[in-house]
C-alpha cells in the first residue's frame, strides 16, 4: 500500500485516474490470461476462441466492479443500473475487438493445430488474444469508460466525494494514538500537529 501511495502523491490528478485504470487493467490482464491458458491447454484445447471469450467475460466482470469502486470513483453521472449496462455494452465491444486478432491468426492465417506445431500455436495464440487483442480492447475501454459510462467528472460537492473526503480528513487530523497503525496521512497534512 505504500508504494501506491507514493505514486499517488507524486502523480499529477489529472494522471491518477489513468494510472488507476492501468492497474486494474493489468489485474483483469493476468485473470483473463491465467483463464485463457488454462482453458485453452484443457477443456477447450480445440476451441480457443471460446476459451477467450469465457476468460474476457470473467475478467470483464472483475473489472467492472474494480473500476466502479476504484478507478472511476471520483466520475459518475448515471445511475447505477444504467451504468452497470453501459460498460457491459462497451466490454461487450471491446471483446469483439479483443476476438479480431485471435480470430484472423485462427481462421485467415491458418495458424491451428491442423497446420503448425504446438508451439507455434501457443505463441501465435498468445500475441493475437492476449497482445493485440488486448491492447485494443483496452485503448477502446478507456475512451469510452468516460465517454459514456462515467461520464460526469464529480465535483466536491457530489455527496460521495463530500463522505471520502471528510473521512480522509478525520484519519488525517486524528491523534497519533487514534491512528492505525501504518496508516497514511494525507500530503496535504504536512501542518498536521499533535493533539493534547
Amino acid at each position: 500500500m505504500a508504494l501506491i501511495e507514493t505514486v499517488r502523491q507524486h502523480l499529477p490528478v489529472k494522471y491518477r485516474e489513468l494510472a488507476k485504470f492501468l492497474v486494474v487493467g493489468g489485474t483483469s490482464y493476468v485473470v483473463d490470461v491465467g483463464l485463457f491458458s488454462l482453458l485453452s491447454h484443457t477443456v477447450l484445447a480445440e476451441k480457443v476462441v471460446t476459451a477467450k471469450a469465457i476468460s474476457v467475460v470473467i475478467a470483464t466482470i472483475f473489472s467492472y466492479i474494480l473500476n466502479r469502486e476504484w478507478s472511476f470513483n471520483t466520475r459518475g453521472g448515471r445511475e447505477k443500473h444504467h451504468e452497470a449496462m453501459l460498460f457491459f455494452v462497451v466490454n461487450g465491444i471491446a471483446l469483439g475487438l479483443n476476438l479480431v486478432p485471435l480470430a484472423v491468426s485462427q481462421y485467415v492465417l491458418g495458424i491451428n493445430a491442423g497446420n503448425y506445431s504446438a508451439l507455434t500455436v501457443t505463441v501465435a495464440n498468445f500475441i493475437a488474444a492476449n497482445v493485440i487483442g488486448t491492447a485494443l480492447g483496452m485503448a477502446f475501454r478507456f475512451w469510452a469508460y468516460r465517454k459514456f459510462v462515467f461520464p460526469e467528472e464529480l465535483t466536491p460537492s457530489h455527496p460521495e466525494i463530500v463522505a471520502v473526503e471528510t473521512a480522509a480528513q478525520a484519519a488525517a487530523e486524528a491523534p497519533a494514538t487514534e491512528r492505525i497503525p501504518g496508516q497514511p496521512i494525507r500530503p496535504d497534512s504536512a501542518g498536521y500537529t499533535r493533539h493534547a
